[in-house]
Order: structure tokens, then C-alpha cells, then sequence
């Protein structure tokens, strides 16, 4: 059976206009902020979230914060630990620079990364400033907000990141 061009172009259509009737619209989706930082909670959370155990997401704020030493830059305080509710309830479980000491933040500053969960219950993070020798340091911090900086282990920005990929595949 051979079709004319005039018979293909009409079947073409009528199976074009069969998918249009039957295609689903596109659901829209919700887009909803469950929280807006005011420094004073943080501010610029650059990295990602990580959900604990007891279902909240935990994460960084680069600046921000409770503590605002002279050593952070623009009076912008030094970087915060928080958790958030499904529901959006913030609470700033930890506030960097919290243990200044001769000007110095050997707690460390600025987190840029953000946190990894491993299988004691515990967030592991790293921070780009601070620490003894004004580097950086690698933390472990409770969700309760107890923050332990073993050894003040001192790093550079790509160090960093590369130790937070390696402690992430160790600890879960």
C-alpha cells in the first residue's frame, strides 16, 4: 500500500494531535524557604546539607555567628555549625572562634566545606582558617554542638577537601 504525501502528512497529524490530548501537564513544583540566616545564625551557607540520625539536616555558614573577633574578616563573624528542621527551625548548634586565645582561633574559622555523618553519630568538617597555625583545621562535633578539633590537624584549602573525600568514605 503506497500513501500520497497528502495521506502521510494527514496521519502525522492526527497521530501529533493524539499526543497532545493524551500528554500530562508538567506538575509544578513548590519551591519553599524554610529559613533566611541574620548573621547573627550565620550567613552564606555555601555548602551542602547532611541529615543525621534524629532526621534534621545539619551544615555550615561561612561567616556568621555569634563570635566576632577582630581577626574575621569585615566584622563578619567566624562561621557557624547549624541544624534545621524538615519544618525550617534553625538552632546554631556551634560558632567558630568560640575558644580565642591570643588572637589566634584554634577552634578554626571559616568552615567551607560541609559536614559528613559517620557512624558514631558524629559530624566530621573542616574549616579553611584557624587552628594553631592559622590554616585550617579538621573537627568532629557532636548534634548536640560539642565541638573536638583532634590534634588542631593543620591544612591548606586543597588538603582540605581532599581529606574531606577520603574521611567520607571511611566513616560511613
Amino acid at each position: 500500500m503506497c500513501l500520497t504525501a497528502a495521506s502521510a502528512a494527514l496521519a502525522l497529524a492526527a497521530v501529533l494531535v493524539l499526543a497532545v490530548i493524551t500528554t500530562q501537564p508538567a506538575q509544578a513544583q513548590d519551591f519553599t524557604t524554610l529559613f533566611s540566616f541574620n548573621f547573627t545564625d550565620g550567613s552564606e551557607g555555601v555548602a551542602t546539607l547532611v541529615q543525621g540520625a534524629n532526621g534534621n539536616l545539619y551544615g555550615t555558614t561561612y561567616y556568621g555567628g555569634a563570635n566576632n573577633p577582630t581577626n574575621c574578616n569585615e566584622d563578619a563573624g567566624c562561621g557557624t555549625v547549624f541544624k534545621i528542621t524538615p519544618s525550617g527551625a534553625l538552632t546554631s548548634i556551634y560558632s567558630f572562634c568560640a575558644q580565642l586565645q591570643n588572637g589566634q582561633c584554634p577552634d578554626g574559622n571559616y568552615p567551607l566545606d560541609g559536614l559528613v555523618l559517620a557512624t558514631d553519630g558524629n559530624f566530621y568538617g573542616t574549616t579553611s582558617n584557624g587552628g594553631v597555625n592559622g590554616h585550617g583545621t579538621v573537627f568532629q562535633i557532636t548534634p548536640g554542638g560539642s565541638l573536638t578539633s583532634p590534634n588542631y590537624i593543620q591544612l591548606d584549602t586543597a588538603t582540605t577537601m581532599t581529606i574531606m573525600l577520603r574521611i567520607s568514605r571511611y566513616l560511613k
